[in-house]
């Protein structure tokens, strides 16, 4: 049995979803963010989620972390900026806790989840419902994409993936 965690990095709401299973069989899942305020300084707001990220992962014990690789929108170069640093903790915080970790980018991770590299948060939302048999709306957002990653974890990576955990 594995335990994945997926993380979808953002500095309001850092995504997180755990899925523990073997191969396509999902034994459980939980899901949830990690917010900060954007009254707080940035050096203080990274703080939180890596001091969170880190007891998460050194509570839970994942064999596996999936992140969404760093993305940028030409319309908004700062956010990309932002989301580097974000992203970057999360990559420490993993190798803190001795994870191995692997970065999967978006366009890929909506075309294994949904078919569609192009799908909406909406859509993705739906298809990973979907894959968890899970009547209820997966909310926030950033949760949904969270455990859309660990799922594509756990479907693909499970077994003998070189990572970057050294």
């Amino acid at each position: 049995m594995s335990k994945i965690i997926g993380i979808d990095p953002g500095l309001s709401s850092t995504g997180i979803g755990i899925v523990t299973g073997h191969g396509l069989k999902i034994e459980g899942y939980s899901f949830g963010s990690i917010r900060t305020s954007k009254n707080t300084s940035l050096p203080r707001r990274l703080d939180q989620i890596f001091s969170k990220l880190l007891q998460l992962l050194t509570n839970e014990k994942p064999d596996l972390m999936v992140v969404e690789d760093v993305y940028s929108l030409n319309k908004y170069p700062k956010s990309g900026i932002l989301l580097g640093h974000v992203t970057g903790i999360v990559l420490l915080a993993g190798y803190q806790a001795s994870v191995p970790s692997i970065e999967v980018p978006v366009r890929e991770a909506k075309q294994i989840l949904t078919g569609n590299g192009n799908a909406t948060k909406v859509q993705l939302e739906k298809a990973v419902r979907h894959q968890l048999n899970h009547n209820k709306p997966i909310r926030p957002l950033h949760a949904s994409d969270a455990i859309g990653l660990a799922l594509i974890g756990l479907y693909r990576y499970q077994d003998g993936l070189s990572t970057n955990a050294d």
